[in-house]
């Protein structure tokens, strides 16, 4: 289940080359610590929690409000986790994310995970990249994605969506234990700073406009033309009627499968959502389902309220990661003096 959205500035530039090899070696060491005190199923919801992703990521080095906290932190997880643990990092950013497919083939035999699992693994990866991207649709475009993986198939995913118009990033969280379906409010704790005016196609109040996108993509497109040929204001136009023709001869059986079929992107998610208004009154939702800021706020109630019961949690296991974490002293006391300084007086 999706666990969290994160607002963040685009911060150009790379880690230097002084900090990565030390964010691999202490993030190994906390996701090790973490493993062994708390099980693989912890971290697994430990990393999809915003809360914690981003205190983890404070921990390792980064600034709190940078967009590269996602990129170098996953990054820097995959390389330094390997296998070992019975966990592992696939995709990353760009054309290391278009390879997480052929990664999540491999773990047949890396973790003994049979032929149908491994497409499950496919599947959900894929899923998570498409909802995010296409049925969400608030102006931010993904550019990376992470997929973490157990031993035992269970996965959590954190990827991340850049907005041209305002050079700001937002984050997802997924975590598998959770998921019942892709398609019906799949979020549990989205994260952000702002609210916009989004197309959001997994809203439960999107219900019935779902159930109408899958009906009207089931006609044939030639019966639709004179609906895609709308004034321009309604971002309606014959580009999607390749897309639509491929889902007429596929007849999707429901709106995850319909989401699900490939060439159908965003652009046709919202002609059959606006259609579907236009033809039968089927409203689709425009709320943002973000609930949360990204950090863990303030005690003068900005950006919200502080979440003392997340923030007791995220300290409690990073400081027992921290205490146990086979590490050189001087990286941990290091560590130790970044996660106090990003501890607020009132948790002290």
């Amino acid at each position: 289940m999706k666990t969290g959205v994160a607002d963040l500035p685009l911060h150009y530039g790379s880690c230097p080359k002084w900090l990565f090899p030390r964010m691999k070696k202490l993030g190994r060491a906390v996701t090790e610590i973490i493993v062994l005190e708390f099980g693989r199923d912890e971290f697994l919801r430990r990393i999809s929690d915003p809360f914690f992703f981003q205190s983890f990521g404070c921990v390792l080095g980064f600034d709190w409000h940078s967009s590269g906290l996602t990129t170098t932190v996953t990054g820097a997880l995959k390389e330094g986790l390997g296998t070992d643990l019975g966990l592992t990092v696939l995709g990353g950013k760009g054309r290391a994310s278009r390879k997480t497919p052929s990664e999540i083939d491999k773990l047949e035999k890396i973790f003994s995970l049979s032929s149908s699992k491994i497409e499950e693994l496919k599947y959900a990866s894929r899923l998570a990249a498409k909802v995010d991207n296409n049925c969400i649709q608030a102006g931010f475009v993904l550019y990376h994605h992470s997929f973490f993986v157990s031993e035992d198939g269970k996965w959590a995913v954190v990827q991340q969506g850049m907005s041209n118009e305002t050079g700001y990033a937002r984050r997802y969280h997924w975590l598998s234990e959770k998921v019942k379906s892709f398609v019906v409010e799949p979020h549990v704790a989205i994260c952000c700073d702002t609210k916009s005016r989004a197309l959001n196609m997994v809203a439960e109040e999107s219900e019935e406009s779902r159930k109408v996108s899958v009906d009207m993509s089931k006609e044939n497109p030639n019966n639709l033309k004179k609906y895609l040929l709308m004034d321009t204001k309604h971002e309606i136009d014959l580009k999607n009627y390749k897309p639509l023709m491929n889902a007429y001869e596929f007849q999707p059986k429901n709106y995850e499968e319909l989401v699900a079929l490939k060439g159908l992107g965003a652009r046709s998610i919202r002609a059959l959502a606006l259609m579907s208004k236009l033809v039968y009154g089927t409203e689709p939702s425009w709320r943002d389902p973000v609930k949360f800021s990204f950090s863990h706020g303030g005690k003068d109630g900005f950006p919200h309220p502080v979440d003392r019961g997340t923030y007791d949690k995220s300290i409690e296991i990073l400081k027992t990661a921290l205490e146990n974490a086979k590490i050189d002293d001087k990286e941990k006391i290091y560590a130790f003096k970044r996660l106090n300084e990003f501890i607020p007086k009132e948790f002290k």
